[in-house]
Formats: structure tokens, C-alpha cells, sequence
């Protein structure tokens, strides 16, 4: 079995149009072809080597992390003398993905890096966190090294890029005891000695995924007497100081394998990374983007497994002298899944190819001026990932808490029993739609996306590609949506109320997402019919009931509705 190989929508998206733009602009026009092992000469040969890496990245996820799953659940971490012990079937993995050369995927190969782009990886990601979303989770926070490629220093990047890429683990240390959700209130202090010229870390951080990691990003406050987001600067800190100590691990209701930590910073020495004072307003909303394309992906690939966990179950058990994928509430059940799935998919790879594109663009930046030409295209291609990050994050964490409250349906009072995979599931899926933003903090990311006309654009553009003649009735009704999301939108504007704008914004997100999700499955489904065309005609038809149930409430609201909510 691969996890790769039988996932023909991965496949699907390595070969999407603007893969050969993104690729040649991360390979730098293949310059680099001869300088280094394995770069690439073209679009066909690097794209063979993402499919051999993703094969092998398949195999090993299929035959050695999803088998290892239990174990990992049952053990967990460990913490000895203010040290964590890795589970040893998360030893075994993180091993395994080290003698691989599976770390440092998106950096660049004079760090020791793979150079892969950022689709590639969520993709990678995409099959890790199918085996296992607690592996996933610290597997995944390599990419935290992107915060010191983009702004530390050149020294800082020559000096700890090539340890990430050699397999040493990382770890954002945001969140503290009184400052979750609300980073401007992080107050872990961080103290200038103009003795030794270095910088000394005192507080604590809690909630800290792999906490107590080889090399921490932390976000601290370095002004004293500042309290918002203006006083707080982003520090590197390592392990090796023997400053940082783990105070426990939190107790969780899922991705047991993932160590929770609250850690305690004695008079650290850290180093600044980037500039002073702009740790929140620069740094941290860069890492926690690619943070939340991560859980995206994560939250995708925890729909799948859900998924291929109630197929297997409904093909295999019996009831009423016949199998129970034949009893018509069961199969509608399964058609749903697939359809939110390869929905979520879509909108993830699309999040993910601008994503790609906009660092792309920032990489260039880095060795030229851009032309004018290019300084427009870039800042599209941000504004669009910027757009699309909590939507995707927001809606693709719903799906996977659906989808696994699913699958245990559909395996009755046995996916109620520990013994079954979809119990697993359905607790690791839970924390999707919670950290790194919950779900309500991603409709207020968005939100200044509908009320600025972009979601209504991003929409013009989709539905204006041409499909098949067979798709051109879905689409239609996907336009019709798209129209009903602008009248919602129109309506909770034309209240003149912040404050009932505010209370109405679940519903215009989700108003505007269904449609977006449908248009760009639609475009996938009019490059592969065969592949996406039936969870399309699905999809379609559960998006239009949601956007009209939301439409209806937003249309029929009145300021007294909203009176009585806040008795």
C-alpha cells in the first residue's frame, strides 16, 4: 500500500498549470542544474523527483507511521528531569524520516535542503497526517525554519538552517498562560545586556506543540512598559542553553503523540530575529499563515483517512443480510464525505499554489528589484493567499470534525470502541478547528475580504474559466450561488451596524466559502472529469442548501434577534 500512489487527486494538482511557473521560479530558472545533486534541468525532471520523494514519503506513512498509530496513542510522550521523551514508535518515525533526508523540504539545497515548494510539502503533508496527524504535527514544524529563511540573518540562516534540514526539530513558542488567542497581551519578557550584548528570556509559554524542541521562534516582549503588539519582538532560542525547561505535558483529548508543553524560560540567551518590535506584526503573522495552511492540509488529510476508514468498514459489515455500503442513508452518508473532501482539497492546493507564488516573488525580490509588472503580480498572488488562509483553515477543520463524526457513525457502537481507527480520528479532528486560530477567528480574519468586494472577485475570476458543456449546468448554479452570496452580503451591510455586521459574519463566510469551494472544484473537474465530477454534482447540491439557509437568516434578521442573543 502508498498513501502516494493511491491518491490520485495528489497527482492531479503536481501537474495543475501554474506548478511549471512556481517550480521555475523556486529552481531559479534550473541554474543550479549541475551545482547540486539532484536539481533539477525542467519541469519533467523536477516533477519526477516530487513523485519519487512522494512515493517514498507514501510508503513509509502506509507501511511503517499509520501501523506505528496505535502504538503511539497508547504510549505517548513522556517527561523526565524537565526533558520530553518521544514515544519510541514516534522515535522510530522521526528516524526513519531523518535517514530519509525528508527534513528541510522547502529549504534551499546550499543549506542542505530539498528546495521543494510549498505545494509540494503540503502535500507531503497531506500523507503524513493522513497516517498520523500527531506525527504530522512534529514533522510538520520544520517549517518554522521558513520564519529564519525569510528574516534572520545570514549568519543566523548558514548557522541553523543546516541542522533543521539534518533533522534537528523546531517549535513556536506563542501562546502563554493569559495570552492565547490575543498575542498582543504576551508578556514572557526579554531583557537587553549591554554587558555581554545578548538578549535573556524570562516567563512561561504554554500550549506549546513539541515544546521542548532543538531550536524555538518566541514571541517575547522587548519593550518594557509597552503593552500591545508594538513592544514584542520574535527571539531564536535553543535547547542547548540549558535555560529551558519543560514544566509539563498537557493532558489532551487527542494527537496524544504530540507533545503539549508548558515551558518554563530561566534567563534564556536568545537572539533577536529580524528587527525589534515587529515580532507580532510582521513575523508572527507570516509564521502563523503557514501555520494555518498546515493545519489546513492536516485537517484535509484527517478527512481522508476518516473517510477511507467508514469505506472500508461500510464495504466489509453485514446487517440485514446484506452490506451496509447498500442501505441508502449509508451511501448518502459516504457520497457527502468524498464530496466535502475533495472540496476542502481543491480550495487547499489552490490556497497553497498562492501561496507558493507569493514567496516565490519575495525570493526574487531578494536578488533584483522586481519590474512594476511583477510588484502587481505579487502582491495579487498575496492578497489571494492572504484571502484564501481562513477559509481554507476555517472550512477544511470543519470538514475533518465532520467527516470523522461520520465515520463513527457509520461504524455504529464499534467506532465508539478504541479498537477501531475512527475513534482516533474523531479526537484528533477536533483540535483542527481550535489551534493556530479557532474557526472564529478566521471568520474575522475574513471577513474584511467579503465587506472589501474580494471574495466577490476571486468568484468573477473562477466562474469565468470554460468547462465542459456537461459541467456547464453545475456551473450555472454555482454562479447563482455566487449571486445569492452578494445579495446575503448586501443585506448584512445594509443594516449600518458594525455591531450587527460583526454578529453576522459566520454566516457571510460561509456564504462566501461554499461558493469558491464549488468554483474551484469545478475547475478541477473540468481538467478530470472522471476524477471530480461526481463529488462535484454532491458538493453543489449540500453548498446550495447552506448558502440559501444562510442567505434566508441574514435576509429575515432583525436588530431585535440580536437583543435577545445577548441575554
Amino acid at each position: 500500500m502508498n498513501y502516494y500512489n493511491d491518491n490520485k487527486a495528489l497527482q492531479h494538482y503536481l501537474d495543475h498549470p501554474l506548478m511549471q511557473r512556481i517550480v521555475a521560479m523556486k529552481e531559479g530558472g534550473y541554474a543550479a542544474c549541475g551545482e547540486y545533486n539532484y536539481a533539477p534541468s525542467c519541469f519533467a525532471e523536477a516533477r519526477k523527483g516530487y513523485e519519487e520523494v512522494l512515493a517514498l514519503v507514501g510508503e513509509l506513512c502506509a507501511e511503517v507511521v499509520a501501523p506505528n498509530a496505535a502504538r503511539v496513542e497508547k504510549e505517548g510522550p513522556s517527561l523526565l528531569d524537565g526533558r520530553v521523551k518521544y514515544a519510541p514508535a514516534t522515535e522510530e518515525n522521526m528516524t526513519l524520516f531523518r535517514q530519509a533526508g525528508l527534513m528541510g523540504v522547502s529549504l534551499p539545497r546550499r543549506y542542505g535542503g530539498l528546495n521543494f515548494p510549498v505545494t509540494v510539502f503540503t502535500m507531503m503533508q497531506d500523507v503524513v497526517c493522513r497516517a498520523d496527524a500527531a506525527f504530522g504535527n512534529l514533522w510538520g514544524l520544520q517549517d518554522c525554519a521558513e520564519t529564519i529563511y525569510n528574516f534572520g540573518s545570514v549568519e543566523q540562516c548558514e548557522r541553523i538552517l543546516p541542522r533543521i534540514c539534518a533533522g534537528e526539530t523546531m517549535s513556536m513558542d506563542l501562546t502563554e498562560p493569559d495570552a492565547g488567542s490575543d498575542l498582543q497581551s504576551v508578556s514572557l519578557k526579554a531583557t537587553f545586556c549591554e554587558e555581554d550584548g545578548r538578549w535573556y528570556l524570562d516567563g512561561v509559554k504554554r500550549f506549546i506543540t513539541n515544546g521542548d524542541s532543538d531550536v524555538h521562534l518566541v514571541l517575547a516582549r522587548s519593550e518594557e512598559g509597552s503593552v500591545d503588539g508594538r513592544g514584542l519582538s520574535l527571539f531564536i532560542c535553543e535547547k542547548s542553553c540549558g535555560r529551558i525547561r519543560t514544566r509539563r505535558i498537557e493532558e489532551k483529548m487527542g494527537i496524544h503523540g504530540s507533545p503539549t508543553c508548558e515551558i518554563v524560560f530561566d534567563h534564556a540567551p536568545a537572539e533577536l530575529c529580524g528587527s525589534r518590535k515587529m515580532g507580532l506584526i510582521k513575523y508572527v503573522m507570516s509564521l502563523m499563515n503557514g501555520a494555518r495552511l498546515g493545519i489546513a492540509t492536516q485537517s484535509v488529510a484527517i478527512a481522508q483517512a476518516a473517510y477511507e476508514e467508514a469505506l472500508s468498514y461500510a464495504r466489509e459489515r453485514k446487517q440485514f443480510g446484506k452490506n451496509i455500503i447498500t442501505i441508502a442513508p449509508v451511501y448518502e452518508m459516504l457520497g457527502a464525505m468524498q464530496a466535502r473532501l475533495d472540496a476542502a482539497r481543491s480550495l487547499l492546493y489552490e490556497t497553497a499554489r498562492n501561496v507558493d507564488m507569493n514567496y516565490q516573488f519575495a525570493d526574487l525580490a531578494r536578488e533584483r528589484t522586481l519590474t512594476p509588472e511583477e510588484r502587481q503580480e505579487s502582491k495579487q498572488f498575496s492578497k489571494k493567499a492572504d484571502a484564501l488562509t481562513p477559509i481554507v483553515k476555517g472550512m477544511a477543520s470543519e470538514i475533518a470534525n465532520k467527516n470523522a463524526y461520520d465515520a463513527v457513525q457509520v461504524h455504529g457502537g464499534s467506532g465508539y470502541m478504541s479498537d477501531y481507527t475512527c475513534e482516533r480520528l474523531y479526537r484528533d479532528a477536533r483540535i483542527t478547528s481550535i489551534y493556530e486560530g479557532t474557526t472564529q477567528l478566521q471568520v474575522v480574519a475574513a471577513i474584511r475580504y467579503a465587506t472589501g468586494g474580494f471574495y466577490t472577485q476571486l468568484l468573477q475570476e473562477y466562474l469565468s474559466a470554460d468547462v465542459p458543456a456537461s459541467l456547464q449546468p453545475l456551473k450555472e448554479r454555482i454562479a447563482a450561488m455566487a449571486g445569492l452570496y452578494n445579495e446575503a452580503l448586501a443585506a448584512a451591510q445594509a443594516f449600518g451596524c458594525q455591531e450587527t455586521l460583526d454578529f453576522l459574519s459566520r454566516r457571510i463566510y460561509e456564504t462566501a466559502a461554499y461558493p469558491i469551494m464549488s468554483a474551484l472544484l469545478l475547475l478541477d473537474a473540468a481538467a478530470n472529469e472522471e476524477l471530480f465530477a461526481p463529488s462535484l454534482a454532491r458538493f453543489v447540491a449540500m453548498a446550495e442548501a447552506e448558502v440559501a439557509a444562510h442567505t434566508a437568516y441574514i435576509k429575515n434578521f432583525t436588530p431585535e434577534l440580536l437583543t435577545q442573543y445577548k441575554k
